[in-house]
């Protein structure tokens, strides 16, 4: 049960005069020769003891909502079906072309062939959180830098908005590491529950140096991360599975993406990469991720502080009102 408490609680000493409904009568008084005469009246009684009970309610609720009577703010643990997702977002300059290689067309924003990877990536990523109301999700994003987007958290409103904003123009590197790094790093201190994942999403990789490599190796093991990769490659590109022809493009500078791929697989860890080439392949892939993480979840739910005085009021107004009618109801004798 929430705690309630008082914005105002000098106000409660207005409580004092519930007294006055007990000891006075608003009622008007007859006088009779003999009291004796008046046969006994049990209707009549309760009658009256309700509208002193009504005066009583009506002083209580008044200075309540004088009093600024509300809710405190509240966590309350919830199990649901879920995980703890951080989001990567590739922000290279190639996201904000096609699947085909070509410059978006700003005005197919909204979908089609002619839609950029990264805006096919927001509208399928706004989708899929849409579908998992328990999940904690993180955001971040990358290039030349990596960017902190947004902390983990079950607000959907904010987790919309961080995604929105990832729609500014893109940059021109990739730095794959730095952005793993920061992914990584949202799970820093906090309690493992759950499924904990990193769903990198990217059109193309970089080559990770060795003492990046067996810093990520280590973070990923410690924190017990299952990453997913969704690899959106444009048509006719070298795709993470492919193999060299001539052995000597057989290297992380030519073959980037193939060799990031071995990299995770050498990992020890849950790892499932997808290779997508259109907008319809990706939706797949998201819906696989959708059925595969649906842990049982521990998680947090803050309710936050709820004003009750204008409730006081209500039934101060509803008290009041019978008492009103119960004063238009008496009978007036010449």
């Amino acid at each position: 049960m929430n705690p309630l408490a008082f914005a105002t609680p000098w106000a409660l000493l207005g409580l004092l005069t519930i007294l006055a409904p007990l000891l006075g009568n608003s009622m008007r008084s007859t006088r009779y020769p003999w009291l004796t005469l008046l046969p006994a009246d049990p209707l009549s009684n309760a009658i009256a003891l309700a509208i002193r009970l009504l005066g009583v309610l009506a002083v209580v609720a008044l200075v309540l909502g004088l009093s600024g009577l509300y809710r405190k703010a509240q966590t309350v643990e919830r199990i649901g079906h879920g995980a703890h997702i951080v989001v990567v977002l590739d922000r290279s300059n190639s996201m904000d072309h096609t699947f085909a290689g070509k410059a978006s067309d700003p005005a197919s924003h909204g979908g089609g062939s002619e839609q950029s990877k990264a805006d096919a990536a927001r509208h399928l990523l706004t989708e899929f959180i849409d579908r998992r109301p328990h999940d904690r999700i993180g955001i971040a994003s990358y290039s030349t830098s990596p960017l902190f987007v947004m902390p983990l958290t079950e607000n959907r409103e904010a987790i919309h908005a961080a995604i929105d904003a990832t729609a500014t123009p893109a940059l021109a590197y990739t730095n794959i590491s730095k952005g793993l790094a920061m992914a990584l790093s949202f799970f820093e201190h906090q309690p493992v529950q759950g499924s904990r994942i990193v769903l990198l999403v990217s059109d193309g990789a970089a080559a990770i140096d060795p003492d990046s490599e067996a810093t990520l190796r280590t973070q990923f093991k410690q924190r017990q991360i299952r990453l997913y990769w969704l690899f959106m490659r444009t048509a006719n590109s070298p795709g993470i599975f492919a193999v060299p022809d001539d052995p000597r493009d057989d290297n992380a500078q030519a073959m980037p993406e193939l060799y990031l791929h071995r990299f995770f697989s050498s990992l020890n860890i849950p790892y499932q990469a997808y290779e997508a080439e259109t907008p319809g392949a990706m939706q797949k892939a998201i819906a696989d991720i959708d059925r595969l993480e649906q842990l049982p979840l521990h998680y947090q739910e803050t309710r936050p502080k709820q004003d009750l005085s204008a409730l006081c009021y209500r039934w101060a107004l509803v008290f009041i009102s019978l008492l009103l009618a119960a004063k238009f109801c008496e009978a007036r004798l010449a």
